[in-house]
């Protein structure tokens, strides 16, 4: 529905509706922006509360694990630092590696390795070849401090973690000294933790060097779109997402080495450790709340004080556009003054349109019935005309005369014929054409049998349903008159033939309306009369002109054809041209 054809009421109601949103809107708008403000601080702070405590956490939870590697590497930097035993003096280099794995047992492995990959001493006083390792290529590749996961045949091809060092001699790198650290002792302090969570040791690299279970999935507690270099590079990080295994969770990661060895917690969400938990969202969709809270209030009142009582001053209004006219005892409920005064107004101007509609309707009533009776009363007196024409007709003698009468006649009764439609007719305005023109033919085909008793002429007519002026009514019935008293004055055909004659109206289209007349002809037609100067040709030729239209006459095929078209004057044509005249 277009705005124009939209019922006010409800147009009224929907533009109060939104003006209020937008009044009100701006009105708490300063409040609503200090609210978010203050919400958003709020929430950032809390965020970093929350990342600050869940990163203490996962640090606290690999404290064992973190003490263990931090003191290997401090032990090994401290032997490292004594980088001439390493060259010189290896029985006495054994001797502090073997004495360094009897002091802290939870070390089962110490050597140094030359960088031919020839371990030139160790706690085990054995020599050995490693340079084809993984191990000491890693060492050779990265040479910095280091802890990776490899077996050594050292350890019976058992995995350790492999804390090492590079050791330089003024300058110089000579090897590297590390120190092997059981597995299963680095996972069973993972385990320990009295924390509710999933642990993961790793390298910069992203190798996993410890877990609660060292098995084949020890990876699915790992999120699912980042891998652990990524998590390496960001450091001290919080994040909630999936794990590989589908699972929601706040992860966690904590470099327990710097640049070197991380922990990533892997924790079940819960309240006060969520990022973006159930309090923020609500603290901060509180000002939205607020708002749409105030909207909702503000309509309701603005609907009980305002909208409603239009809206059924809008149903009055369109009632009374269906027609209804009481409104007397319509009311408002409880309506504000103005409004009451509105629809006080409304009832008035309806009780005065209401008395001027009865009176126009009783003037138009009377006018009506006054047109009536004076077409009523010219009909009468035009067949009065008739029967006295027709008296006329039997007592003269001369057949000419009697032709002459007779076309009289039927013009005459033309006229009554319209006279007598528009009497009868329930819209004066408006003539049914179609109708009309009917019952002139059916009149005229009579009158023409009585002219010549002996013919016999099929008469086809087709007629289409068109309305016209009563002012093109009268034109337009004498030229069909006119047209067929000729058709069936000079209608014929060759012996043993009959005759025939065809009257179409059809609506053309674009308001253009056809008259067509075609009748057959004998071998030697007599049709001069019209083609010449003779009184039917001026006829027709006038009422065309009334019409303002157009006519062509042709003989062909032993038929003659007569076509007339007009364009079709509407009813507000009509009456604007009265009026123009009357001004």
């Amino acid at each position: 529905m277009s705005e124009k054809e939209r019922p006010e009421g409800d147009f009224v109601r929907s533009r109060l509706a939104l003006q209020l949103i937008v009044i009100l809107s701006v009105a708490i708008l300063p409040l609503g922006l200090i609210s978010i403000y203050q919400t958003s601080k709020v929430l950032e702070e809390t965020r970093a509360l929350s990342e600050i405590a869940l990163l203490n956490h996962t640090r606290q939870a690999a404290s064992e694990e973190r003490e263990l590697i931090q003191s290997a590497f401090g032990a090994i930097e401290a032997i490292s630092a004594a980088s001439r035993i390493f060259q010189t003096r290896l029985d006495e280099c054994d001797d502090i590696l073997e004495q360094l794995i009897e002091v802290d047992q939870r070390y089962t492995f110490a050597g140094f390795v030359d960088l031919d990959g020839q371990v030139t001493c160790s706690s085990t006083r054995e020599r050995a070849d490693i340079s084809n390792t993984e191990f000491f290529q890693n060492l050779i590749s990265l040479p910095d401090r280091r802890i990776d996961a490899h077996p050594l045949a050292a350890l019976d091809g058992r995995i350790a973690l492999n804390v090492s060092v590079p050791v330089t001699d003024a300058a110089q790198q000579i090897g590297f000294v590390w120190i092997s650290i059981p597995l299963q002792l680095a996972n069973e302090l993972l385990l320990e933790s009295e924390e509710a969570t999933e642990l993961l040791v790793f390298n910069k690299e992203g190798d996993i060097l410890a877990t609660e279970a060292f098995a084949d999935d020890r990876r699915s507690i790992l999120p699912q779109d980042r891998s652990l270099p990524e998590l390496a590079d960001d450091e001290r990080q919080t994040f909630r997402g999936l794990d590989r295994a589908g699972d929601v969770r706040d992860f966690a990661v904590v470099p327990i080495v710097d640049d070197t060895v991380y922990v990533l917690g892997s924790w079940e969400p819960r309240q006060q450790r969520t990022l973006t938990g159930r309090g923020e969202s609500y603290a901060l969709y509180f000002p939205l709340l607020m708002w749409i809270a105030a909207m909702v209030v503000a309509y309701i009142g603005v609907n009980r004080l305002v909208i409603r009582h239009i809206r059924k001053l809008g149903r009055w209004m369109r009632q009374y556009a269906g027609g209804r006219t009481d409104f007397d005892n319509a009311k408002l409920d409880h309506a504000p003054e103005e409004l009451e005064v509105v629809a006080q107004s409304f009832r008035s101007m309806t009780t005065r349109l209401a008395a001027q509609d009865r009176l126009l309707k009783e003037e138009l009533d009377e006018k009506t019935t006054l047109l009536r009776e004076v077409h009523h009363r010219v009909k009468n007196n035009l067949q009065l005309i008739s029967s006295i024409m027709n008296i006329q007709i039997r007592n003269t003698n001369s057949a000419e005369a009697k032709k002459l009468l007779r076309r009289v006649q039927d013009r005459v009764m033309a006229l009554s014929a319209i006279h007598r439609y528009l009497y009868l007719s329930r819209k004066l305005s408006m003539v049914r054409a179609d109708q009309l023109l009917d019952d002139i033919i059916k009149q005229l085909v009579v009158v023409g049998s009585l002219d010549d008793p002996q013919a016999n002429v099929n008469i086809a007519t087709k007629f289409s349903p068109v309305e016209i002026s009563p002012d093109q009514s009268v034109p337009l019935t004498l030229l069909a008159t006119e047209a067929a008293t000729n058709a069936v004055k000079y209608c014929g055909a060759p012996d043993g033939e009959k005759p025939w004659i065809n009257i179409v109206l059809d609506d053309l289209g674009d308001n253009v309306i056809g008259l067509s007349v075609v009748n057959s002809l004998a071998p030697d037609p007599r049709h001069e009369e019209f083609e010449g100067s003779g009184l039917g040709s001026q006829l027709i030729e006038s009422f065309v002109s009334q019409l303002d239209g157009t006519f062509e006459t042709s003989t062909r095929d032993k038929r003659f054809e007569l076509h007339v078209t007009f364009k079709l004057v509407q009813e507000q044509d009509e009456d604007n041209d009265h009026m123009v005249e009357e001004s």
